[in-house]
């Protein structure tokens, strides 16, 4: 396959499996499976994030219709994105986790702006893709706050949820700072 965004659809589809196979293994009931697949799915996302996050910081100045290889992260991020809303969304179902409508809205135009991302953000000025970025990177920080203090059902507080706080932080703080001093530039 010569074609790099296949590549990369491909690999991150057959992590994705991964990830539900080892979930089942380890947790054969379904509801135990899903919670799982949901919780190392978003962690995939975590990760093909912030290498997007980076991809654009390093790029910006080229404009993202000719920047094949941040496309192509953007369409992994929304399709990995989807899946794991897809394991996400059985989770709740089948464990019956409580809806709390107000908490979702965040989440639910973050979603929406991921999806959308790889259609739109190249037709958007540079404000725009940072409003995208720092707003996705915001949700995801509220996600980590929320699991490290053990505010989600069914999982406890985790080293992990941690370092993903610390890094996302990070991460938005010297993105940030690179964008704005290539555009003082």
């Amino acid at each position: 396959m010569k074609n790099p965004l296949g590549k990369l659809l491909v690999l991150g589809s057959i992590i994705e499996i991964l990830i539900f196979v080892c979930a089942y293994l380890m947790q054969p009931s379904l509801e135990e499976t899903f919670r799982h697949a949901a919780r190392y799915s978003g962690r995939l996302s975590f990760g093909v994030f912030l290498v997007t996050f980076y991809l654009f910081t390093y790029s910006h100045q080229k404009p993202i219709n000719e920047n094949k290889r941040l496309r192509y992260w953007l369409i992994l991020f929304a399709v990995v994105h989807i899946i794991h809303f897809g394991f996400l969304a059985t989770n709740v179902v089948l464990n019956k986790i409580p809806i709390v409508p107000i908490k979702l809205t965040g989440g639910a135009l973050a979603y929406l702006m991921i999806v959308c991302a790889p259609l739109v953000l190249h037709k958007l000025k540079l404000g725009w893709q940072l409003v995208y970025f720092n707003y996705v990177s915001i949700v995801m920080i509220i996600t980590y706050v929320a699991r490290a203090k053990g505010d989600f059902e069914g999982a406890q507080p985790f080293w992990f949820h941690y370092l993903a706080l610390i890094t996302l932080v990070f991460c938005c703080l010297l993105f940030g700072w690179k964008i704005w001093k290539a555009t003082k530039n």
